[in-house]
């Protein structure tokens, strides 16, 4: 769910394939059945979803369809594969599926930062490696680049403003990671304001945290008017299919995907569902579905926007990756996201939802006392593909397949430009990013269960706990 999760926005979030694009010749493979066990269901909450502008969705697929390219999954990563592929193979029919409708999913459910710079939380800088930064600090700036033109061309109502970021902390230890993220970005080279507690009001209106630091190249978007807007731009030989979920994967010389009203069979088929991915048989047991919790104030009114003061559009992080994150949003409304569940199926627990908005409400009293009683409106889940050494797939999966899968909390910038590269690859291109991702090794393999959720239910309580008043 959130492009702005500092927990997974480490230069260490790169893919991995050695494998040869499509196009030459393979040898005949035996067929192989895989069931797919669990299907997409977000809750319907996602204010996001709500309040971006209504859509008639793609029919759902039905009948037997022959595709040269078929990708699965139509969030930022499928929607740019698509299009890229549409573009490359202008005689080809592009096939997407998506399981349920576009703009509802993970994609259109994060925090909504279009993050440019690397974070990696495994360094003492949050920067480490000059030449990994650069090039991941490349791979952001081409996503944010790619969506940028496209809103523009597109003309996309999705509020997409080059606003910058603010990382502020409020306890000692996250004082200390906004100086050592300084110091990495001096030497990287990028620009940033520290902002003293006192002057904070004058940017965010709350007096709540003790510091801040400030970078410039952060877009914010609403992500869901973003997603619906890609999806109906898509080039003509592109066809979507929503509401198309896949039960049954048939592997060999052709990809045969079933659902209950037909069957898509590909020459090619993309992977673009993140953890989901692993459903289709691929990568098991090395992503970590976690779901991240928001909840969206209705709009202030004029006297609470005065009581509030500060600027009228601005997102923050927090120091903490367990911490909260903010947005102030173009119409007025304050978005508060925190608290985080592993769920292993993927699929949304209501569970969750009634307890976390409990926290949501602590954290934004916490943090606007002059807004006390003002309600949300809207509270949802959204899940994010993590790994544990931070990193993802790109490249082949099997004979036929590919995939560019998991993303570490940066579906926006890193989800878009690694599905335009995968799709530039595949159609023989080469270059300096595309090979960055094919040597950098994929996600690591997790312990088994009970080991596995054991361990991740215990760290992400303890990193809760240890947040603080950063939650």
């Amino acid at each position: 769910m959130t492009d702005e999760m500092p927990l997974a926005c480490t230069h260490r979030d790169v893919c991995h394939s050695a494998s040869p694009p499509a196009g030459r010749p393979k040898k005949r493979v035996s067929v192989e059945m895989t069931k797919v066990t669990s299907l997409p269901a977000d809750d319907m909450t996602c204010g996001w979803f709500h309040l971006s502008r209504p859509r008639q969705p793609r029919p759902s697929h039905a009948g037997t369809t022959h595709a040269r390219w078929v990708v699965v999954g139509a969030g930022f990563t499928g929607l740019a594969a698509a299009r890229t592929l549409a573009h490359h193979f202008p005689d080809d029919e592009v096939v997407l599926v998506e399981a349920q409708e576009v703009g509802f999913g993970s994609s259109g459910r994060n925090a909504g930062f279009a993050i440019d710079l690397p974070h990696d939380i495994g360094a003492d800088d949050y920067i480490g490696d000059i030449a990994t930064a650069k090039a991941s600090l490349d791979l952001n700036l081409t996503g944010q680049r790619i969506l940028k033109a496209l809103v523009e061309e597109f003309k996309i109502d999705c509020h997409f403003r080059a606003s910058g970021k603010y990382q502020a902390a409020i306890e000692e230890r996250g004082v200390a990671v906004l100086d050592a993220y300084r110091r990495g970005l001096d030497k990287l080279g990028q620009a940033y304001e520290m902002i003293d507690g006192k002057d904070l009001p004058a940017h965010i209106g709350t007096s709540f945290y003790r510091k801040a630091l400030f970078t410039p190249g952060t877009a914010l978007i609403q992500p869901s008017a973003l997603v619906k807007g890609l999806a109906d731009s898509l080039p003509r030989n592109v066809t979507l299919y929503e509401r198309t979920a896949i039960t049954d994967v048939e592997y060999g010389d052709k990809v045969v995907l079933s659902h209950r009203n037909g069957r898509i069979v590909a020459d090619q088929l993309i992977l673009t569902n993140n953890a989901f991915g692993m459903r289709f048989g691929f990568l098991q047991g090395t992503m970590l579905p976690i779901f991240t919790y928001a909840s969206l104030t209705r709009p202030l009114t004029q006297e609470e926007q005065a009581r509030l003061g500060g600027k009228t559009f601005w997102g923050l992080i927090p120091a903490d990756p367990f911490g909260t994150t903010l947005r102030r949003t173009h119409d007025n409304r304050i978005l508060v996201r925190n608290s985080f569940s592993f769920n292993r199926d993927g699929r949304s627990q209501q569970k969750y939802l009634d307890r976390f908005v409990k926290t949501h409400r602590s954290s934004f009293e916490s943090r606007f006392p002059m807004l006390s009683g003002v309600e949300f409106e809207y509270t949802w889940g959204g899940s994010l593909a993590l790994s544990r050494n931070h990193m993802g797939h790109f490249g082949q999966l099997a004979p036929n397949v590919h995939g560019a899968l998991c993303c570490n909390g940066l579906g926006i910038t890193r989800g878009t430009v690694t599905g335009t590269l995968l799709a530039d690859y595949l159609a023989g291109e080469r270059n300096g990013l595309i090979d960055f991702l094919l040597s950098s090794p994929g996600p690591n393999r997790n312990p088994p269960e009970p080991l596995l959720s054991l361990g991740v239910n215990a760290n992400l309580w303890l990193g809760q706990r240890r947040a603080g008043r950063e939650v």
